[in-house]
């Protein structure tokens, strides 16, 4: 396991958007190596709650030796953040105060070659961040009709030479299958040369990543079903570091935070549900009408933060 710590993205404006205070719970969906939900454990003193969810085994395992000294307030569960409701009904949970997710791929996952998220080190075409996960990208690479890899490329990378690159990938595997991160790479960089600042296999790595996970459903599915275990007052962050999920969120917040009727959640909570399957009310209000974006100070000193912008909405009373 790589002992680097990821830097966590927007720390000190993750934890006062949540509004974390002593006596409060929270749930941290991304958990990661745990650098938000330590800052947030800080916070509740001692007097507090924190779940930490990730499909990620080896992410558990860093963050749980990482916060350890937190003793009961925290308690980590390897599964999917899409999950959360029954999540917290095993944990006899009802409500929480605050949910977070920091979307993604970590700096832990990028820098080790077994996991085969990255072209800048060679390793295995895997990208499940989920080691139980039935496909990896190397099936999708090897696998895919050459109409749907270049389909996957353009609706999850936005890659504007899907085309070629699809194109490229299929006369390569005819030849032997592609199975390295370093082997894809160079496809990709002779159908695509560079284009200055972003190395060209970069949208493609991306693409392969979010098809693999199901990233995307996954963030559509939660939103709803997380605003629904919102205490009243309790906040919802976001942080996403591409245009796809930012809008996702973008809308799902406007779409929650109507006064117009919208179908319930089976994990809403009674008190919303009309026998007609709607609630009348808005579940959620904006807090941030513009995405949060890191200071210059923070771009600087972590890379990987330079494209993140966090949403936060709040539950309505």
């Amino acid at each position: 396991m790589n002992s680097k710590l990821h830097e966590p993205v927007l720390l000190h404006e993750v934890v006062n958007m949540l509004n974390c205070s002593p006596g409060k719970s929270y749930v941290d969906c991304t958990l990661g190596s745990g650098g938000h939900a330590e800052a947030i454990l800080e916070r509740l003193g001692g007097n507090g709650k924190l779940i930490g969810i990730d499909c990620d085994e080896s992410a558990i395992a860093a963050a749980s030796d990482r916060l350890q000294r937190f003793g009961a307030e925290f308690v980590s569960i390897h599964d999917n953040f899409v999950n959360i409701g029954d999540i917290l009904k095993r944990l006899n949970v009802e409500f929480v105060d605050g949910i977070l997710f920091d979307l993604g791929v970590s700096s832990n996952q990028l820098d080790e070659p077994s996991r085969g998220f990255s072209f800048r080190n060679d390793g295995p075409l895997d990208m499940r961040m989920d080691s139980s996960l039935s496909t990896s990208a190397c099936e999708l690479v090897n696998q895919l009709p050459e109409r749907d890899l270049s389909e996957l490329l353009w609706n999850y990378g936005e890659e504007r030479k899907s085309r070629r690159i699809a194109r490229r990938i299929v006369e390569a595997r005819k030849r032997k299958a592609i199975r390295t991160t370093k082997e894809l790479a160079d496809i990709v960089i002779k159908a695509s040369p560079s284009r200055g600042r972003i190395h060209p296999a970069t949208r493609t790595f991306q693409a392969l990543r979010i098809a693999v996970n199901r990233e995307l459903e996954m963030l559509r599915d939660v939103l709803e079903r997380a605003a629904c275990l919102l205490s009243a007052g309790g906040r919802i962050c976001v942080i996403s570091y591409h245009s796809l999920e930012d809008r996702i969120v973008k809308r799902e917040f406007l779409r929650l935070s109507k006064s117009i009727p919208v179908l319930v959640s089976r994990t809403c909570r009674g008190e919303l549900a009309r026998p007609n399957g709607q609630a009348s009310l808005p579940l959620l209000k904006l807090v941030t009408k513009k995405p949060v974006v890191p200071s210059r100070e923070e771009m600087f000193s972590n890379r990987r933060c330079r494209s993140a912008k966090m949403r936060v909405a709040e539950r309505v009373e």
